[in-house]
């Protein structure tokens, strides 16, 4: 199908005779939507990324990109789907409309805030915009919470920061006092869901 300025994209009509009519003004979105409506697969693919999918916030200085890569195997063996923010941004959005398109998806955020920086900037897009997302925040010991990040605590899906000393620490935490903190939150937010 070839397009130009001139094509006309109103009341595109996506639905069959006898089915409630659905209409839409810009084709891909109507494939799209055509797609999500009629594709078992689709939707199956969309309720697993809406039930598995973990986002993870941190910096990417050597030493903390270690932990947050270990965070995304052990998470993996837990049977989610990790994303790690650790790419170019694309062209037309920025970062933070990345992060919080990213965070639309997840399940819940772990967001580690150990020499926080641009995180906070990151968490500051999601967490008020996104009342269904739980964040998890971590912190290595002895660090202390940045002086900014009370704002952050009058949120109520946003759960106490998890302390840990060291990766291991994390590792062996992460089930028992990080991944189940934040599914206690997820039910809490959503409610059960069905099946």
């Amino acid at each position: 199908m070839k397009l130009s300025e001139k094509t006309e994209q109103r009341n595109l009509v996506i639905t069959t005779k006898g089915e409630p009519e659905i209409t839409l003004d810009n084709i891909e979105v109507a494939q799209f939507v055509y797609l999500l409506l009629h594709n078992e697969k689709i939707g199956q693919v969309i309720d697993t990324i809406t039930s598995k999918v973990v986002l993870i916030l941190g910096r990417f200085t050597p030493e903390r990109k270690k932990v947050l890569d270990a965070l995304r195997n052990e998470l993996r063996n837990c049977n989610y789907l990790p994303v790690v923010f650790d790419f170019e941004k694309p062209v037309g959005q920025t970062t933070d409309e990345t992060i919080t398109l990213l965070a639309r998806m997840a399940r819940f955020v772990i967001a580690d805030i150990t020499d926080a920086k641009s995180v906070l900037q990151e968490l500051r897009g999601i967490v008020p915009a996104l009342p269904s997302v739980a964040v998890q925040p971590l912190i290595l010991v002895p660090q202390e919470e940045p002086g900014m990040f009370d704002f952050f605590r009058k949120y109520p899906w946003v759960i106490q920061a998890h302390r840990y000393d060291s990766e291991q620490q994390l590792m062996t935490d992460l089930e028992e006092r990080v991944i189940r903190q934040a599914e206690a939150k997820v039910l809490e937010l959503r409610g059960p869901q069905p099946g």
